[in-house]
């Protein structure tokens, strides 16, 4: 269940606004699953963020069991496919100064040869919201508790709404993941040899 609600939160990113979808998913790995399955679909309809069938059939198996209005998810507008990003992407900071040097840092202590974790990259959004740092790290397991500890490490660190993206491994990622990935910088690297993030 855990996994499923995740990869739903995984595939809205770039779609939520980013103080929204951080606290989601702060959300997802405590006891606030229940005030979670409310919110979302809410969220969607108020926000006319519509999903694929495939992304429905996910947020009825991951939120339905904890109290979601099935009927308020079935009302959510339909998609035929996953949406263009609607972003660009670049590795380097557009400031030239790096709130980065500290992340890395710190990212790299956190993570470095750290098991069940793969690839750790770094990239900056640029779009109608402004300039923003996305990590994205490849993750074998734990995703939700792993998404969950580095927003509140980079909150730590004076992000207000921290982008961590925790790629599974071998996912088939929505576009959003796919234009961040080709556009990002390596971090550190975890003890997952076959925690490859850059798509073939």
């Amino acid at each position: 269940m855990a996994d499923t609600l995740h990869e739903v939160l995984l595939r809205l990113a770039g779609r939520l606004p980013d103080d929204v979808l951080w606290r989601y998913r702060d959300w997802a790995v405590t006891d606030a699953v229940p005030v979670l399955a409310r919110a979302l679909p809410r969220t969607l309809l108020h926000d006319r963020i519509g999903l694929t069938d495939h992304e429905q059939r996910l947020l009825v198996e991951a939120l339905v069991p904890h109290g979601a209005d099935l009927g308020a998810i079935s009302s959510v507008e339909g998609l035929d496919e996953e949406p263009d990003p609607g972003y660009t992407f670049t590795p380097e900071s557009p400031e030239r100064v790096s709130m980065g040097d500290s992340a890395s840092v710190v990212l790299g202590a956190t993570l470095r040869g750290r098991q069940g974790v793969g690839e750790v990259r770094s990239t900056w959004r640029r779009g109608g919201d402004g300039t923003r740092r996305i990590i994205l790290v490849a993750a074998t397991v734990e995703h939700a508790r792993l998404a969950g500890e580095l927003q509140r490490v980079l909150r730590a660190l004076g992000e207000q709404d921290p982008c961590v993206e925790v790629l599974p491994v071998g996912l088939d990622l929505p576009p959003y993941h796919r234009a961040a990935l080709a556009a990002s910088e390596l971090v550190c690297t975890g003890a997952e040899a076959d925690g490859h993030l850059v798509p073939v």
